[in-house]
Parts: structure tokens; sequence; C-alpha cells
């Protein structure tokens, strides 16, 4: 498997659909995975930083899949996995991330809706969603209290380790999977139970 990665450029990201296509021939499968968070109070925040995490976290994401699309709906056939969050579906408790959780609920929205959009056309999108993941965003000595309340929170007892991702995205990209689009495969520990 050869990996491609872009960094947010929107000329880069439309542009890659056929340096992709050049580099390996059919694109068959991809994985869109962007994303910034920060916390801020609601009240307070600049527009400019809601903008900002939109931009990324879901025009990005966008983009990519509409390259992409162009690519796999002309062969007939794919599978694209946008990677969102739980946050997208639930509001973390004590967290101020309002720009960060509604950009993630717009992604899995918004990959349903290509879903339906491509479906009859060969080409499957589902979503990702992880819990907490101890990344190393996550192993920071200042963020060390809230990583025990995200380990205590979930009903796994711990975070996810980054590995445990790439099962579900590889039932996703895989053939077991042929007849499912449009889902939302939230991967937390049991944390969106509560």
């Amino acid at each position: 498997m050869d990996l491609f990665k872009l960094d947010g450029d929107v000329a880069l990201v439309t542009g890659a659909g056929s340096g992709i296509g050049q580099a390996l021939g059919a694109l068959t499968v991809a994985v869109n995975n962007a994303g910034i968070a920060g916390s801020e109070p609601a009240e307070t925040m600049p527009l400019e930083t809601w903008q900002k995490v939109h931009e990324v976290n879901v025009a990005g994401v966008f983009l990519s899949c509409q390259a992409e699309a162009r690519k796999m709906l002309a062969r007939g056939k794919g599978s694209i996995i946008n990677i969102a969050s739980m946050s997208g579906t639930i509001v973390n408790r004590g967290l101020t991330q309002a720009h960060y959780n509604s950009s993630k609920a717009a992604v899995i929205h918004m990959s349903k809706s290509l879903a339906m959009e491509w479906a009859d056309r060969g080409l499957r999108v589902n979503v990702v969603s992880p819990g907490y993941t101890l990344t190393p965003m996550n192993k920071r000595p200042e963020v060390a209290e809230e990583v025990k309340i995200f380990k205590r929170d979930t009903p796994m007892g711990r975070m996810a380790a980054p590995e445990e991702m790439v099962g579900p995205t590889v039932f996703l990209a895989s053939r077991a999977s042929s007849f499912v689009t449009g889902l939302d495969l939230i991967v937390d520990g049991g944390y969106v139970c509560w």
C-alpha cells in the first residue's frame, strides 16, 4: 500500500488526484484525516479561530473527497474513509471546543450525504470516529490531569492506542464491508454509551 500525505494546501489537494493516478494508476481507497483543535470558550472565540478549524477539518476533507471521487466514480468503484471524532456525536464533558465538535459533526453528516449521493455509482463513503486516543498531544505534561479524567470516564478504563484505529479503517477499506456505506464507526471504548 502506498500512502500520500497532503498538508491542507488547496492546490495540492485538488491536484493530488492526477498526481496519484500518474504515480500509482487507479485510486481505490482514500483515508482523509484532517484535524486541528483547541480549547476556547465560545463567548470569546474570535470568528477567525472558528473559521480556521472549519476550513481545515471540514473543507479540507470535502476537497479531498471531491478529488478522490472524480477518480473513483470514473472507475465505478472505490472506498473513502473520513476520520472524524466521537466529538461529532457527543459533547465532551468539560471541554470548551464548540468549533472542533461542530466541525467533526459536519464531517460525519457530509460523509453520509456523499455516501447517499455516490452509492449507486459504486463509491462507498464511511467514517471512523475515534474516542480519546493516546497521541503525542495527549502525552504532554500539561494535560496529564485531563487524561486521567478521559480514562476514568471511558467504560474500558483507558484511552485507545493510535494503532487501534487501523483495524476499523482497514475493515471499511476492504471487501469485508462491501455493503457498508454512510456508517459512522465510533471507536471509543464505550465512551458514547453514557
